[in-house]
């Protein structure tokens, strides 16, 4: 089951490089629980539970607010139920002109082939700096 696991992540990450946001979307759980990293930018909905509100609290304001967004994985990790993402962020935040490249790490839990849980870990401070004019 964890290669499985692996390939659904993979996918997530194909699916958000090309636009596909809704592909994205459609490999979670309609229940997920989705938890940006504490003091990030967009972590004020913390839990977002279930894809529409991860799509209206987090992807669309990632899409409304930064130019060229990307989150690039680097390293899979397999950890069973559990898929860890190694890799950078990198995008400009369109009202500050401020790039950012930062290191972030994704925690996935699935379960039936969904995305049940996901946790972020990144750079706060380096986000907080890029949207303060």
């Amino acid at each position: 089951m964890s290669e499985e696991n692996v390939q659904v992540v993979r996918k997530i990450y194909d699916a958000f490089a090309k636009g596909d946001v809704f592909a994205v979307l459609g490999q979670l759980d309609s229940s997920i629980e989705w938890r940006e990293a504490d003091n990030f930018i967009y972590a004020d909905g913390n839990p977002y539970i279930g894809p529409k509100a991860v799509l209206e609290g987090v992807f669309m304001r990632l899409g409304a607010q930064w130019e060229n967004f990307a989150a690039v994985p680097g390293e899979i990790l397999d950890a069973g139920e559990r898929v860890v993402v190694l890799g950078i962020y990198t995008g400009t935040y369109k009202k500050t002109g401020k790039a950012v490249s930062a290191q972030m790490v994704h925690v996935w839990t699935l379960q039936g082939n969904k995305a049940v849980k996901f946790q972020q870990y990144t750079d706060t401070k380096q986000f907080a700096g890029a949207v303060v004019a």
